[in-house]
């Protein structure tokens, strides 16, 4: 379960981080060429880290033209990562989803949108409460358009806010799917306090910001 007030110290996070940076199988992993994902049935898939898979997860998934959102793991070195070991900040993993969605609908450009003005794009290894290397925001790309999308998104961003956005640009290698009972975790459990002090107010903020976007299931 998550520990929304848990204090995690700072020497800490960036020890996790650093570690992973330097690791010379994490720098394999941010210099390899991208794995593109063919469509399935007339879907594509993109991937996205920003914090809790959970908020996230709820966000793509209240988007008109996304059919499911995977909570999983991506981005690292560790071959079948577990939620445990992504905790410690030392598999190179970040806490990521999958988003399955319909490219006749809604446009990878649009999903972009979506991942940067769903997060606070300038918190480094983190979204809101969940600090470490394992909730750093990360983008991933299949091919050299996505790239050219997600860097020229990153930098009108930049100049928008006159800051450094946080979120890594990753070529996309493999995704882990996390355990059973994190799948639409915030469906299911309404009332969990986590739920109800963060993911359901990073959700609700994302639908004002932009209801043009939603399912109508999603409206009210």
């Amino acid at each position: 379960m998550k520990k929304i007030f848990f204090v995690l110290s700072i020497a800490f996070c960036f020890n996790c981080h650093n570690q992973a940076q330097i690791n010379p199988k994490q720098q394999a992993v941010i210099n390899a060429d991208p794995v593109e994902v063919p469509l399935t049935n007339g879907k594509a898939k993109a991937y996205f880290a920003s914090g809790c898979f959970w908020c996230v997860e709820a966000i793509y998934e209240s988007v008109k033209g996304v059919d499911e959102a995977i909570s999983g793991y991506s981005g690292g070195f560790t071959e079948n990562p577990t939620y445990e070991l992504s905790n410690t900040g030392r598999t190179g993993h970040a806490e990521a989803v999958e988003v399955i969605y319909d490219p006749n609908v809604v446009s990878y450009d649009t999903l972009v949108d979506v991942y940067f003005g769903s997060q606070n794009p300038t918190q480094v290894l983190g979204q809101g409460p969940d600090t470490g290397s394992q909730y750093r925001s990360i983008i991933f790309y299949q091919n050299d358009e996505q790239k050219k999308i997600i860097e020229q998104k990153k930098e009108a961003l930049a100049k928008k806010l006159d800051a450094k956005i946080a979120a890594e640009v990753y070529p996309f290698q493999k995704f882990w799917v996390a355990e059973a009972y994190h799948q639409d975790f915030e469906k299911r459990n309404p009332n969990q306090r986590y739920v109800r002090a963060v993911s359901i107010p990073r959700l609700n903020k994302f639908k004002a910001k932009f209801p043009e976007l939603l399912k109508e299931s999603s409206k009210h």
